[in-house]
């Protein structure tokens, strides 16, 4: 039996047909995104124009070549192509199994000045100084780091006395790390033994030092922002990130109490009205070919799914006992940069996914008739999205391993966080999101004998679905050598923009279509919700994505600006919990009006639904706003309260999102009969991912980043970083704590899922078999 969507909306409208909304809730919408694009875009062009400087000749003081600007590049170029950016970070952004290769390696060339200094004036050994001589020499070291050398006019940097001897010493420094897996975060034994590539290395690094201590021309602080926190070489907080945290404090309360206030007056905004009498339309046990042929979408959803956590268990073992995985040397086969890439990118893919599939579904059932070849181009679909998800996870594998020679970026992976997978990978990834949303437009489109009332929402349901290609986009914009901080710029676009902005628009507007599909919310409701959360995501998110750019060599502009308004990103997660009764009563099986009892079908998907809001509010809103004023992420970016409102807010809120589609889906493609048999795995699956998630952060990520982030105020950024902080007893214990965790979410929340989708794939074919 076929679905009628049609018939079913029409159904739902029975009581009295809605009439049209104001055209200012579409017009504050394209107003508040061109303002934010239009901003954010100059902030991105600034970007260009402040970059710290890489210069084509670096010198001694005697003017002979140290090493070149290519070099620089070249070893950026190492520090990709050995997937490091997801072993250690540069500036506080990567990995956090590693050092942060900037920080550690300013620390080392500051304590390697200040050895010359005391010998160069004392003749005597550092340590052998009196306390009062020992201070004066860290306070001259300061003052030659920040002494910003580079003259822009040649394209050359000048370095201080005894400077090349240090850069020599870098190169030996970072030739031992790469040689041991216990106190390198996990990495391959041996992994980087040629000494060109060393040597770029070494140069990548002290370029990346330079740049966060030497002071910004016509500045008293670097190009980082004094990132990282190192006192001994004069890196310590500037004023402005003191100062905008505090009047974005104001900004906060502020944009709550305008909402609070508009909350109050107008009681129809949120995901409920007075006064309408509406019940669930579609059934489950209804769904054509192309509905059918999505379920294995699904399958393929829960087995990433598994995966993620699987490697994401082994990355968190890398931390609690180095060197030995229960007496196997895992680094040897699958090193921790390695599980780490794949940690996040099957992350995005099992993620992405179930959007895809989902979208097409309720795309679907918005007509009462499926196109001839629907089926088909759903098969067609899913064998691009196995090819494209299979081939770029093994690629970065074989990558990884120096299999593809000087094929790496196009075949393996790129090494950037989050945008790992190969170039080659990464375009037919984008045109398999613009093909998607062909087919979503071929199928779901508004046609002029669809009900008038479907239109609107119709309409706002393709263009979210139409931003997610175009604004993936960015990750095709930068190269191996392009300078980190424009990458970073652009790379942000995607992690933060793309995520955090398109993807929740287009999430709200899904949400939207599946409770105006069934029944339970009337359509100007829908569209008022679409509307209101664009207005309030677009006007943090946007400009908010910033606050990931304070400390990567953009200047003091974006460090204001970005931090203002992504306190306004709060503001849309607090209104959650004000429609949060009103959301259980609505999916009470009794109607309140008339009294009369009301199957509600789909009880596990709103059950998901529910862990979203408490997990946005938590995760994405609590978590994310503590690490996003400036002066608490100056002493905290790259530490583990980082990965707190990652999992919290990426697994919480995108994946518990992503869960509850795939049960919608699964319940809507089964019989009552069949599902009595999927259910109880679902069941299982909802206690154990939230539980696990829950002791995963209370266990060990948000006590951990705390402690964390103590030692950087205590000691330095580079010390919380190290391996003396990560191999403490202390550190251990916390990590160890972790696994209870683990086993929940794994046993009880990944692996049920994927019984409960082969089940339901299975009984569907032998259904439609028969």
């Amino acid at each position: 039996m076929e679905i009628h969507g049609t018939n079913a909306i029409e159904n739902s409208l029975i009581d009295t047909a809605d009439p049209p909304l104001s055209p200012w809730w579409l017009r504050w919408v394209l107003a508040v995104l061109v303002l934010g694009l239009a901003a954010l875009l100059a902030i991105t062009v600034l970007a260009y124009r402040n970059a710290p400087p890489i210069p084509e000749q670096v010198v001694d003081a005697s003017g002979a070549i140290v090493f070149t600007g290519d070099d620089i590049r070249a070893g950026q170029g190492v520090f990709l192509k050995y997937g490091l950016m997801d072993n250690g970070s540069i500036w506080g952004h990567g990995g956090y199994l590693g050092l942060d290769y900037s920080a550690e390696a300013l620390h080392q060339i500051g304590q390697d000045s200040a050895r010359a200094l005391a010998m160069l004036q004392y003749k005597r050994p550092l340590s052998a100084l009196a306390r009062h001589q020992r201070d004066a020499v860290q306070v001259q070291v300061a003052d030659l780091l920040k002494t910003n050398r580079y003259d822009a006019t040649t394209g050359v940097l000048t370095l201080a006395p005894a400077a090349a001897q240090i850069y020599r010493q870098q190169i030996a420094y970072w030739t031992d790390y790469f040689q041991h897996p216990d106190t390198n975060g996990g990495l391959k034994p041996g992994l980087i033994t040629d000494p060109q590539e060393l040597r770029q290395f070494a140069a990548f690094v002290t370029w990346a030092a330079w740049a966060s201590v030497t002071n910004r021309p016509g500045k008293d602080y670097s190009y980082t922002n004094n990132f990282p926190y190192d006192p001994s070489v004069g890196n310590v907080p500037i004023g402005p990130a003191l100062l905008w945290s505090a009047l974005s404090l104001l900004m906060l309360l502020g944009g709550i109490g305008v909402a609070l206030l508009a909350f109050g007056k107008f009681d129809y905004l949120g995901w409920v009205s007075a006064g309408r009498h509406v019940h669930p339309q579609l059934l489950p046990g209804q769904a054509g070919p192309g509905q059918r042929a999505l379920v294995k979408f699904f399958v393929v959803v829960a087995l990433l799914f598994l995966m993620q956590t699987l490697v994401g268990g082994g990355t968190a073992h890398f931390r609690a006992d180095p060197g030995s995985f229960y007496g196997f040397r895992l680094e040897d086969v699958f090193p921790s940069n390695l599980l780490r890439t794949w940690h996040l990118q099957t992350a995005i893919f099992w993620i992405a996914t179930a959007y895809v599939a989902t979208a097409l579904f309720l795309g679907r059932s918005l007509r009462s008739d499926e196109p001839k070849g629907f089926a088909l181009w759903i098969h067609l679909l899913f064998g691009a999205f196995v090819v494209v998800i299979g081939a770029s996870l093994l690629g970065e594998w074989v990558g990884m391993s120096q299999l593809l020679g000087k094929w790496w970026f196009w075949l393996a992976n790129q090494g950037w966080e989050y945008m790992e997978i190969g170039r080659l990978w990464q375009i037919l990834l984008v045109v398999g999101l613009f093909a998607w949303f062909a087919l979503l437009l071929w199928v779901a489109r508004p046609r002029h004998n669809d009900n008038p009332q479907v239109r609107p929402l119709t309409r706002m349901f393709l263009w979210a679905a139409l931003a997610i290609p175009v604004f993936y986009l960015p990750a095709l914009f930068y190269g191996t050598h392009t300078n980190f901080t424009v990458v970073d710029t652009w790379r942000f676009w995607i992690i933060h923009l793309w995520v955090e902005g398109f993807f929740e628009f287009f999430a709200t507007t899904v949400v939207a279509l599946t409770f105006f599909q069934l029944g339970l919310t009337p359509r100007n409701t829908a569209l008022r919700v679409i509307y209101l959360d664009a207005i309030l995501y677009f006007l943090g998110g946007l400009l908010g994505t910033g606050h990931h750019w304070y400390f990567n060599g953009q200047t003091g502009l974006n460090m204001a600006v970005s931090a203002m308004f992504s306190a306004l990103e709060v503001v849309p997660l607090t209104l959650l919990t004000l429609d949060a009764w009103h959301f259980v009563r609505t999916t009470r099986s009794e109607c309140e009006i008339c009294g009369e009892s009301i199957a509600i079908p789909h009880k596990w998907t709103f059950y998901f639904l529910m862990a979203v809001g408490f997990w946005n509010f938590l995760g994405a809103g609590m978590f994310g706003f503590l690490i996003n004023l400036p002066i608490v992420s100056y002493y905290e970016v790259g530490t583990i309260l980082t990965p707190n409102h990652g999992h919290t807010a990426l697994m919480g809120v995108f994946g518990m999102l992503a869960i509850a589609m795939m049960v919608l889906v699964l319940r809507q493609t089964s019989s009552d009969e069949r599902w009595a048999g999927i259910e109880k795995y679902v069941k299982v699956s909802f206690w154990g991912t939230n539980l696990g998630l829950l002791l995963m952060m209370a266990l060990n990520l948000f006590p951990g980043g705390v402690l964390q982030v103590w030692d950087v105020i205590e000691h330095g950024y580079w010390h919380a970083r190290s391996i003396d902080y990560v191999g403490s007893t202390r550190s251990h214990i916390i990590e160890w704590l972790r696994l209870p965790a683990d086993l929940v979410f794994i046993i009880f929340g990944a692996a049920p899922l994927v019984i409960a989708t082969i089940k339901a794939w299975l009984g569907m074919r032998r259904e439609t078999a028969h």
